[in-house]
């Protein structure tokens, strides 16, 4: 299986081809200038220079040796009798001639059969117009330059040429990553939390490891497995994990490297991700983010569009005729909602996991996973922290276990402290500290009140959270933040306890309206009201808590169904009426949060003037300065 898989893997690997024939090319392109700068500037021999005195007595003696000079200018170039080229070399003066100098011609003037004797003793004298150099430099460069900037112009559009039609006739090849043996191995003990999860997909390992148990009883692998869950709940870790556990090929990729801007790219590439998969049988192909190419297909979109086409290969592939191939297909996504019914039904995604977001339990664990080699100090309480993350998910505790351990070294610290986590708590959670802004005394007694009002209010409701933390200092977009922590994670929560939650996040506003005067509006409270009309919306329409459309629910904007007349997937009149709810709602938390601020104004008094002076509040130093609230009944619910 290994070798199989190995091999397969150098098929992968891009060969080197245009490297090498452009390192060639660019050889042949060297030599043939090197050719041509020799014939021009490298023919001559190296010769011996000789002083022209000894070349014209030579030349006058019939024993001289001489056989040929050859007269270039100033330049004297002597061939010996017993050579065939120049060996010696001499110059003339330059102000006089080689006659007057007293070289001589002996054998000038005689005919044929005298001349060739004489010849015999005396050497030839031939006269050549001296090489302009400078000239043959400046040709080379006025006519070879340009045609070498052709030459490698051609080889240019060449190469791209090759290479585009190369990329093209690769479009459809499939970029999912390999994952094997020579890879590092993930299992279940990298993950920490989600047993759930965890035993469900431990199921198919053991398929994928003793199959016969279970086809001796009729059984059939699941053909996929989808994984769903929030962002960083880890299920890309989970798929690896059965990979590594199950110990076969791990194909990986992205739904969005299906897609392509050529029509049929995609689908190629589906097959040959498969084709792949099943030469390594039995393997698993993992596609992350599959929602990206498998959305729910509608009548508006036509049979030829490429993203339907690449859906339509996939379903295929899933469940085909070949239903022994031994590939299992996980997927993971975030929003199941939007992904085409075909894909979701037997045969094709078989097991649906749910990758919740940990709990408080698998909170601890995850931690410990990520603390395990950081120096932490004996004060650092893993679990009260794993308490005050409710709501995070395995990405973002492995976030702060990071913010931690930079804070503690930005700090100078030899080990990591309680105070270096609670810090990166803050700062994953909320944002970092805006030290840089700098408030006025009335924005900071602005500020104080607000988070004030949230305080009291969310401690003074029975069914609100308890206050963690109570700050003026400017985090992240907020001026301050009042914290609110549950004591224990919980699935559901009642109205009453969603109607306290309003009420809380008014308390700012209102606390601004009572001391500052209704009029002197800030918009210090922008971020509340949002929340405000958000939970205000989802608790009337995803939830059914109006008082006139109580176990009413209404479809989400994004069921693709609108109304011609509002935009929305219902009527004008129900908007209108769920408009009226969430103001009713809104009316309620603001009325609210005023009669408990107003029952206890010494207390707002008191808790402002704290932060003012201390600027942020801890949990243990709270109960003292909350001591002496009361509950109005103008603010009880039940």
């Amino acid at each position: 299986m290994v070798e199989k898989m190995n091999k397969n893997t150098k098929n992968l690997k891009k060969k080197p081809g245009n490297s090498v024939r452009g390192f060639i090319f660019f050889l042949i392109l060297f030599l043939f200038g090197y050719a041509m700068f020799n014939s021009i500037f490298g023919g001559n021999v190296k010769t011996e220079d000789v002083a022209l005195s000894d070349v014209v007595a030579r030349a006058n003696d019939e024993n001289g040796n001489i056989k040929k000079i050859t007269v270039s200018g100033n330049d004297l170039l002597i061939t010996l009798k017993d050579k065939e080229a120049p060996t010696q070399h001499s110059r003339k003066d330059s102000s006089g001639t080689l006659y007057e100098q007293g070289l001589k011609n002996n054998c000038e003037g005689l005919s044929n059969g005298e001349l060739k004797k004489c010849q015999e003793k005396y050497p030839t004298i031939e006269y050549e117009e001296p090489v302009d150099y400078s000239g043959i430099i400046f040709n080379i460069i006025t006519l070879g330059v340009p045609i070498l900037i052709i030459i490698l112009f051609f080889s240019y559009m060449m190469r791209q040429a090759q290479s585009m039609n190369k990329e093209n006739m690769g479009f459809g090849k499939a970029k999912a990553k390999l994952y094997g043996p020579d890879k590092k191995k993930v299992t279940f003990k990298d993950v920490a939390g989600n047993e759930a999860a965890k035993q469900d997909l431990e199921e198919i390992v053991d398929f994928l490891k003793n199959p016969k148990k279970y086809e001796v009883l009729g059984a059939k692998i699941p053909r996929g497995v989808l994984l769903a869950g929030d962002p960083g709940t880890g299920k890309t870790l989970m798929a690896r994990a059965v990979a590594g556990e199950a110990n076969v090929p791990f194909f990986s990729i992205s739904g969005s490297e299906f897609a392509e801007m050529f029509v049929g790219v995609g689908a190629s590439r589906v097959r040959d991700l498969f084709s792949k998969a099943k030469k390594n049988a039995p393997s698993i192909i993992f596609i992350d983010e599959i929602d990206a190419v498998a959305h729910k297909r509608d009548a508006r979109g036509g049979a030829g569009r490429e993203d339907e086409q690449t859906l339509n290969q996939i379903l295929v592939e899933m469940d085909g005729f070949d239903n022994e191939s031994g590939v299992i297909v996980m997927a993971a996504t975030n929003r199941v909602d939007m992904l085409d019914k075909a894909l979701l039904r037997p045969g094709r995604f078989d097991r649906h996991v749910d990758v919740a977001l940990p709990e408080r339990k698998d909170r601890l664990a995850i931690l410990k996973v990520h603390f395990k080699n950081k120096p932490l100090d004996e004060d650092v309480d893993l679990d009260s922290l794993a308490a005050k993350t409710a709501g995070s998910s395995g990405a973002d505790l492995a976030n702060i276990a990071n913010e931690a351990a930079i804070t503690a070294a930005r700090e100078g610290h030899k080990t990591i402290s309680a105070n270096d986590v609670t810090e990166a708590f803050e700062r994953v959670a909320i944002g970092p500290k805006r030290q840089s802004k700098v408030m006025n005394d009335h924005e900071k007694k602005l500020t104080a009140y607000h988070e004030a009002g949230h305080a009291i209010v969310g401690h003074v409701l029975p069914d609100s959270d308890p206050v963690h933390k109570v700050t003026i200092i400017p985090r992240g977009h907020t001026g301050g933040v009042t914290w609110f922590l549950p004591p224990e994670d919980r699935s559901y929560k009642n109205i009453y306890e969603l109607k306290d939650i309003l009420a809380r996040a008014m308390g700012g506003r209102i606390a601004e309206k009572i001391i500052f005067g209704k009029d002197d509006v800030t918009t210090g409270a922008s971020s509340d009201l949002k929340n405000v009309a958000s939970l205000a919306k989802e608790m009337i329409i995803e939830e059914g808590m109006g008082n006139e459309t109580r176990n009413l629910v209404f479809p989400s904007e994004a069921t693709g169904y609108y109304t011609i007349s509002t935009g929305k997937p219902y009527s004008e009149k129900t908007a209108e009426l769920i408009d009226k709810e969430i103001k009713a709602l809104s009316d309620e938390a603001a009325k609210r949060a005023e009669i408990v601020l107003k029952a206890n104004k010494d207390v707002l008094d008191r808790l402002a003037n704290a932060l003012l002076e201390k600027e942020t509040l801890e949990e243990e130093e709270l109960p003292a300065l909350l001591k002496g609230t009361t509950l109005p009944e103008g603010a009880k619910l039940h």
